[in-house]
């Protein structure tokens, strides 16, 4: 009998210990921001932009082959702070030798519900609220539809550093 309760005592206390350690792993999913930014900044190269017309679609064209080179390796960064910086940077390409490396800071507006993006482009010159097409960690893919008329353009971007 002793030899009895002495096992259910052991049991009863290695059962205690194991359970009480026992730590649950929750997955943390990556949210739709940090696809766009990592977990601090994440740094975008556009690569191919298209433009649809009446629904014709003109094919993927290589952005060295649209716009001027140095404007083409243009750097975008995202960051995922509070403020929602957005830097555009000079690539290793200067349009002109005394532009700045860093040409502009401002700030970037993500709205999940119809997967909208905010942020300048400096080959078309100003602020455009982007459909984002395609997100993922290393390609972003967005598109701009014209209101007035049967047309969009369509950008899209490699993933060139993430921090």
């Amino acid at each position: 009998m002793q030899n009895l309760l002495r096992f259910l005592f052991i049991s009863i206390l290695f059962a205690g210990l194991f359970s009480g350690c026992t730590e649950k792993i929750e997955p943390r999913p990556v949210t739709y921001s940090q696809l766009l930014t990592g977990t601090e900044k994440k740094t975008w190269k556009m690569v191919s932009l298209q433009i649809f017309d009446e629904g014709q679609g003109s094919g993927v064209i290589p952005l060295q082959n649209a716009v001027n080179p140095c404007a083409a390796d243009d750097l975008y960064t995202f960051y995922a702070n509070e403020e929602r910086k957005f830097e555009l940077n000079e690539g290793s390409l200067k349009c002109a030798a005394t532009n700045p490396d860093l040409l502009l800071t401002d700030s970037w507006t993500l709205v999940n519900a119809n997967a909208s993006l905010e942020f300048p482009l400096r080959i078309l010159g100003g602020t455009f609220p982007w459909t984002i097409k395609n997100l993922t960690a290393s390609v972003l893919t967005i598109e701009y539809y014209f209101s007035d008329i049967d047309a969009s353009y369509r950008f899209t971007f490699n993933s060139v550093a993430t921090k």
